[in-house]
C-alpha cells in the first residue's frame, strides 16, 4: 500500500476545505452537483474523444497503482540471478530450465527459458528490450489518459463557469436566481482546476515513475541473463548489478 497517495489527498483536498472553512464558507456552498456534472462529464467525454479503448481501459486498470504499485525487490532479484549464474557455471545452461518453470516473475521466466535453449546474449537482450519497450510504452501512454484528464478539466471548468453565467445572464430580472447560477460558475472552475491539480496530474506523473521503476528493474534482469549466458563470473555480476540499487 503506497500511504503517500492516500495522504496527498487527504491533505490537499482538506487544505482546500479547511481554508474555505475559516474564510466563513460552507461545504454545502462547494457541493454542486449540476457543476461536477459538468467538468467530470465533459472532461471524460474529451478523454475518450482522443483515447483508443484499448489505452482508456488500462489506464483504469492502472489506477490500483496509485494505492499498491507493483513490489520490485532489486536486491532480491541480484541474489535470484546470482544464483542462477552459480547453477549455471557449475551445472550448465540448460539447468536453468527447471529454475524457469517456477518463476513467477514472467519477464525473467521468459529470459531464463531463452537462455537454457541456448540462446546467444545478443539475441538475449534484443528480444527482451522488445518486450521492456513495449510494455513501457503501453504503461506511458495509460499515463498520459490522466495528463489529458489534468489538461482538460480546467477547460471544462471555464466551460461551466459561462454557461453559469449565461444562466444568470438570462434571469437577471429575476434575482433569487442569481445567486445559484453565480455559484455554478464559480464552483465549476473550482472543480476543474482542483480535480486536475489535485488528482489527475499528480496521479499521472507518478504512473511515469512507477513505470520508470518497472523498466529499470526489467533493464537490470536484462543485464543479468546477458552476463550469465556471456560466462561471466557470478561476483562480478553481481558487483555490475549493485548499481541499480
Amino acid at each position: 500500500m503506497d500511504i503517500m497517495t492516500i495522504i496527498g489527498i487527504l491533505v490537499g483536498v482538506g487544505a482546500i476545505l479547511g481554508g474555505n472553512f475559516l474564510e466563513g464558507g460552507h461545504l454545502e456552498s462547494l457541493m454542486i452537483f449540476t457543476a461536477f456534472f459538468i467538468v467530470f462529464g465533459g472532461t471524460v467525454g474529451a478523454v475518450m474523444v482522443q483515447t483508443p479503448l484499448k489505452t482508456f481501459l488500462l489506464a483504469l486498470k492502472r489506477v490500483r497503482w496509485l494505492f499498491t504499485p507493483p513490489k520490485n525487490d532489486n536486491k532480491a532479484m541480484i541474489t535470484k540471478i546470482v544464483e542462477w549464474g552459480n547453477l549455471a557455471r557449475k551445472e550448465g545452461l540448460l539447468s536453468l530450465q527447471a529454475v524457469a518453470e517456477e518463476q513467477s516473475e514472467i519477464f525473467a521466466k521468459t529470459g531464463l527459458q531463452m537462455l537454457a535453449d541456448g540462446g546467444e546474449p545478443e539475441l538475449i537482450r534484443s528480444i527482451l528490450e522488445v518486450e521492456m519497450h513495449h510494455s513501457e510504452q503501453k504503461d506511458l501512454q495509460a499515463a498520459k489518459v490522466y495528463e489529458g484528464f489534468g489538461g482538460y478539466a480546467p477547460c471544462i471548468g471555464i466551460i461551466g463557469a459561462v454557461l453559469g453565467l449565461i444562466h444568470v445572464m438570462n434571469n437577471l430580472a429575476d434575482p433569487s436566481s442569481l445567486g445559484p447560477g453565480i455559484a455554478v460558475a464559480f464552483v465549476a472552475t473550482v472543480y476543474g482546476v482542483g480535480m486536475a491539480n489535485l488528482l489527475f496530474l499528480p496521479a499521472a506523473n507518478k504512473l511515469k515513475t512507477i513505470t520508470n521503476g518497472q523498466t529499470q528493474y526489467r533493464e537490470m534482469i536484462v543485464d543479468g541473463l546477458v552476463a550469465i549466458a556471456q560466462g561471466e563470473n557470478p561476483r562480478n555480476i553481481e558487483s555490475k548489478l549493485q548499481g541499480y540499487l
